[in-house]
């Protein structure tokens, strides 16, 4: 499903699939902050597609075990 979202005051489109969605509002919950700013955050540290970042932000979070 695409979205768009303003991304540091621009706005972009993402597409992502509902539970990719559904688990970045699990992620951003669990650090406090809201889904935009994490994908906003992610925006400045990566520089490649979006999307993929943000997929495999979320696969890492779900499968590296909390320290």
């Amino acid at each position: 499903m695409k979205r768009s979202i303003k991304i540091n005051g621009r706005q972009t489109s993402i597409a992502l699939e509902d539970e990719f969605w559904d688990a970045l509002k699990e992620v951003a919950v669990s650090y406090g902050v809201s889904r935009v700013r994490l994908i906003e955050d992610l925006a400045r540290l990566e520089s490649a597609n979006l999307s993929s970042s943000i997929r495999v932000f979320v696969l890492r979070h779900f499968r590296e075990p909390a320290n």
